[in-house]
């Protein structure tokens, strides 16, 4: 059996990632150990350009989706890969996703989990500010 480094946080996933979306199929499917009900307070989520995104905007509703752990054998690839994914770059202020550990709400319990969140970058952030269209409810699959 594996042990888990305690340094791997869950991915909380808010859109294209979440179960039953094409990029959960590609990149979660059988690479994780669970997959549950979260929610992060204190955050905006945005419909595009091309994909949801998460802005942290304090007063803000939430942003509902996922906590997703991946298995230990699998961690380390898959945070590379959902970095890649994400255009995740870190220091580049016109990065699309910049990925920060959060507290999460796991909706089973209410109980507050630290994990990693891709969030808008400060570029695309403060263009979605400016004139983004918010996803009202912050639920990604009940916009669709």
């Amino acid at each position: 059996m594996t042990t888990r480094d305690p340094r791997h946080l869950p991915f909380f996933v808010y859109g294209t990632l979440r179960p039953g979306e094409v990029n959960h199929d590609a990149f979660l499917r059988g690479r994780t150990e669970t997959e549950e009900p979260g929610r992060l307070d204190g955050a905006a989520l945005y419909d595009g350009p091309g994909y949801p995104y998460v802005v942290e905007e304090p007063g803000a509703a939430a942003v509902r989706g996922e906590l997703v752990t991946a298995r230990p054998e699998s961690y380390d690839r898959l945070l590379l890969e959902l970095d890649e994914l994400e255009e995740c770059v870190p220091q580049d202020p016109a990065s699309l996703y910049v990925r920060v550990a959060r507290e999460v709400v796991r909706l089973r319990d209410g109980a507050a989990v630290r994990a990693w969140v891709y969030v808008a970058g400060p570029v695309v952030a403060g263009n979605l500010r400016a004139d983004g269209r918010r996803i009202d409810g912050g639920d990604w699959l009940t916009h669709r």
